[in-house]
């Protein structure tokens, strides 16, 4: 028996139905090829991978995490934190690519090839294995046993009654049904480690697989890394301990909610402030006389990143030599400032960039529902 899903309330069909306008607005948003959106995508792809890992204390700098993404070498991060990016990024963009597989089924052998591909750098971790044995949540501050999963024995049944669950047709809104995928998952803790980060990549799986909008903007992992304290005390809630699958979930769903109508939100703002700093910086570029592929190395520095040659070359699609000249070009027309080295040579935003960025800027959204009914 696993968690059930709650039957939905006036509240959260309102809620669906406002992040539904929005995903509408940013499906829109994304359906005209601009040469900007490379670049969102990629930094929504980053943003997921750094956000889920930062949860179980993998930290990476944004540029490091663009780095993942592109596959190429990271500056700053530690090789074990490097290893643990790296097999996420795997086994997201495997998701990425399930999202519109017309035979794809859910089963217990893709879950934990999954699992394979997260944490095969460590063996430890028993990758693509259930756990041998108990398994229990300690608080990182006290040790103190906050969880226990189920029985060892009552993982395989459970596990393939969860993969039937989301096989299985219905009206259940994918939104929710993401969710509970996500919090029986996490509450069966099949794995000897990865539970977490399995959860989150199974629930954006299934969101990814509705085809609203593109898979990389169904994520709600960016949210759930920032409002990490959240995330873990509504699971506390409803966990209640140790394996108890009669609690209510609508704590759960609820919060879910709320973070998929604020990820939205904040994706089709960050839409609209690309496209306004794209467009400024095409004026810039004329009027210096720069060759159209340096907006890619400026917008990347406008939100931010310091660029890196690796990174700029991946986005323009230059060779090694062209892409210092054109950084070198940059440098002396006072648009980006050098930092660092030969290797560790990096770029950040001019003065002029930085001023660019504040003026394109719209405030952050934040959802503030009504108090949810009980």
């Amino acid at each position: 028996m696993l968690f059930k899903t709650p039957t939905l309330l006036a509240f959260d069909e309102g809620i669906l139905q406002d992040i539904e306008g929005i995903r509408l607005s940013l499906r829109y948003a994304l359906a005209t090829p601009k040469r900007w959106l490379g670049l969102l995508r990629r930094a929504t792809f980053a943003r997921a991978i750094r956000g889920s890992n930062s949860i179980e204390g993998y930290n990476v700098t944004k540029e490091d995490a663009i780095a993942a993404v592109e596959g190429e070498e990271p500056l700053a991060a530690e090789k074990e934190t490097w290893l643990a990016i790296v097999g996420y990024r795997n086994a997201m963009t495997y998701v990425l690519q399930l999202a519109d597989s017309p035979h794809f089924q859910y089963s217990e052998g893709f879950l934990r090839s999954l699992h394979f591909m997260m944490t095969q750098h460590d063996l430890s971790k028993r990758p693509g294995n259930w756990r041998p044995g108990s398994i229990y949540v300690r608080e990182e501050s006290t040790g103190s046993i906050v969880y226990e999963g189920p029985d060892v024995d009552m993982v395989p049944n459970l596990m393939s009654e969860l993969m039937d669950e989301l096989n299985s047709a219905g009206k259940t809104p994918a939104m929710v049904k993401a969710a509970m995928g996500h919090l029986n998952l996490v509450m069966v803790h099949p794995f000897s480690d990865g539970n977490g980060r399995m959860a989150r990549c199974l629930q954006t799986l299934v969101m990814a697989r509705e085809g609203i909008v593109e898979p990389l903007f169904c994520s709600i992992e960016e949210y759930l890394g920032r409002n990490t304290r959240d995330y873990y005390d509504v699971l506390a809630n409803v966990g209640k301990g140790s394996w108890q699958p009669n609690n209510d979930a609508r704590p759960w769903v609820q919060f879910c909610l709320v973070a998929h109508y604020n990820q939205a939100a904040t994706l089709l703002r960050r839409t609209r402030e690309t496209e306004r700093v794209w467009s400024e910086l095409e004026h810039i570029v004329k009027e210096h006389g720069l060759p159209d592929r340096v907006l890619y190395a400026l917008s990347d520095a406008t939100f931010g990143y310091r660029v890196r040659n690796a990174t700029y070359r991946s986005a323009a699609d230059i060779n090694n030599v062209l892409a210092s000249r054109d950084l070198q070009l940059l440098v002396r027309h006072g648009l980006l400032i050098p930092d660092g080295e030969t290797r560790g040579r990096a770029y950040a935003a001019s003065e002029l960039l930085r001023a660019l960025r504040e003026r394109t800027r719209e405030p952050i959204p934040q959802y503030k529902p009504p108090r949810p009914q009980a």
